[in-house]
């Protein structure tokens, strides 16, 4: 039976720590809203332990997604001037309200639905070895993170359905980050098209 590394036991001690650290908050603070979130997260370190060696994921592609989910949980329960962290505008490139780019949100769907599209990428290649460096192995990953995307705004709208007060924001905010996801996996692509070599046919 295959045994955890020591570089999985650090990202999994990084992991569940910060995790205790953040339901704690959410807890005490009552924030409903989280704790969809919360249990979300749970679920997917679930599945990600569950499939670890099967799937052969890389050390530094479990520290990216253990990253996204440190960047997630800080930005709905941290407060930068009196706000979520959230809300914080990184670099105003362009807009005002909900129209501002580049937030501290929009960042974080960037890379989280980037490295979504790595693990996709990464299954699709370690499972058909002959796909890497072809077409599908880039168009994939890019709508196979989309879907996941949508995914996870539905369950932002679960939690506005059932709390009466949330950060989420409105339509627009939707939009945007469906628009940060794709944008994220698509960069990501191309910077795995860019590094990653094809299989040869022979």
């Amino acid at each position: 039976m295959s045994r955890l590394s020591k570089a999985d036991l650090a990202v999994l001690a990084f992991t569940l720590a910060y995790s205790a650290i953040f339901a704690a908050v959410i807890w005490w603070r009552g924030n409903t809203e989280f704790l969809v979130y919360a249990a979300t997260m749970a679920v997917l370190i679930l599945i990600v332990g569950l499939t670890r060696f099967r799937a052969a994921y890389p050390t530094s592609m479990l520290w990216a997604l253990s990253v996204w989910g440190l960047l997630h949980m800080a930005g709905g329960n941290l407060q930068v001037g009196g706000d979520a962290l959230y809300n914080l505008t990184l670099w105003h490139l362009t807009g005002e309200g909900e129209w501002t780019i580049l937030k501290y949100d929009q960042a974080v769907h960037a890379w989280g639905f980037g490295v979504t599209a790595w693990l996709l990428w990464h299954l699709l290649v370690t499972a058909h070895p002959g796909t890497r460096g072809s077409r599908i192995a880039t168009v994939y990953p890019v709508i196979g993170a989309m879907g996941l995307g949508a995914l996870n705004e539905m369950i932002e709208f679960t939690a506005v359905a059932l709390t009466p007060h949330t950060n989420v924001g409105g339509y627009v905010n939707n939009a945007l980050d469906l628009v940060f996801n794709a944008l994220g996996a698509v960069i990501a692509i191309l910077l795995i098209r860019m590094f990653s070599r094809p299989v040869s046919a022979g």
